[in-house]
């Protein structure tokens, strides 16, 4: 038995969310901070699944396929929920998403948009004259499809209310490693 096997985690549990045509790079991200087990931290180390929002399997950027057990409804338990980029043309979110997204955060969870993420954040309704940011190719299309946000284009991320938003792909590992030092 390993250290590893040996520990029990009981830390925050953090879902990411998996989709067809999932940018890798930002769904790696997520993985490295959140899901690499780090048991020289203890126990109260990060509990990490990858939850999907179209089925168990998902053809990912890359020709990467994809099978994932967990759906949608294990959001009711995502205490961090990771939004790892969005496909083009960025607007087109299942309903079933915006909904979990609502209800989690609702009830306490945080959310974290990395990049092109921001899209699925904005179109919960939840950023509404709230600051954030995406990244700079997005700028001048985000801001037409959701007026009401208070875009920044200057921070690498931005926080507010338990909303997370980064300015690209590299900015989203400040991003994560940024609600990783607040616990």
């Amino acid at each position: 038995m390993t250290m590893i096997d040996q520990i029990s985690l009981n830390g925050p549990r953090v879902c990411v969310i998996a989709y067809n045509s999932l940018c890798t790079f930002e769904f790696g991200i997520a993985v490295e901070v959140f899901g690499l087990p780090r048991p020289e931290f203890g126990s109260d180390w990060y509990q990490f699944e990858v939850i999907s929002a179209e089925g168990p399997e998902l053809n990912v950027m890359g020709g990467v396929k994809l099978q994932i057990d967990q759906g949608l409804d294990a959001l009711y338990m995502a205490d961090i929920i990771v939004l790892p980029g969005w496909r083009e043309p960025y607007v087109n979110v299942p309903e079933r998403l915006i909904k979990g997204l609502r209800k989690a955060y609702e009830r306490g969870a945080r959310i974290v948009a990395i990049c092109g993420g921001a899209y699925v954040l904005a179109a919960t309704g939840l950023l509404k004259g709230r600051r954030a940011t995406t990244h700079w190719r997005f700028l001048h299309h985000f801001v037409k499809e959701f007026p009401d946000v208070d875009l920044d284009n200057a921070p690498l991320f931005c926080e507010e209310s338990r909303l997370y938003t980064s300015a690209g792909s590299a900015a989203g590992i400040d991003l994560c490693l940024h609600v990783v030092q607040q616990g």
